[in-house]
């Protein structure tokens, strides 16, 4: 059975403990040592026993808050059931159905030879406006 030392409130115990339980009394040890701290900074230096009572008090107070808000959301759920079911089978449903088929998109081609039939339909206007400016210079 091995031995952990922890520290609660700036003292040290050894502790046996369960094979591979050792981080979880750690852990534990930690959250009364934060409650012990506590105490510590407003009281001083206080018999051990008296500390790990009220720190225990405390972890058991702030335990039982988060049991009553557990049972507050219970009951919230509780009546909720068949919507959260509901939910459920509709993300499934979203989520197992085949993808969407891919959206064809047409981008329009130009006719192969219309730029050039383009750029030379533009010199020749530009040719015949150039006459046309001579003749109408001219007069």
């Amino acid at each position: 059975m091995p031995e952990v030392t922890i520290e609660i409130g700036g003292r040290t115990f050894e502790v046996a403990c369960q094979e591979g339980e050792e981080k979880y009394l750690q852990m534990a040890a930690r959250m009364l040592d934060t409650e012990a701290q506590v105490l510590v900074g407003q009281i001083g230096r206080i018999p051990e026993a008296r500390m790990l009572l009220m720190a225990g008090l405390m972890l058991a107070d702030k335990t039982a808050g988060m049991e009553d808000r557990l049972k507050k959301m219970e009951t919230v759920l509780a009546g909720k059931e068949d919507e959260i079911a509901s939910l459920r089978a509709q993300i499934d449903t979203l989520e197992n159905r085949p993808p969407p088929d891919p959206v064809k998109v047409q981008v329009p081609v130009l006719p192969e030879g219309l730029g050039e039939t383009l750029a030379e339909l533009a010199a020749r206007a530009e040719s015949l406006a150039d006459q046309t400016e001579e003749k109408s210079g001219a007069a």
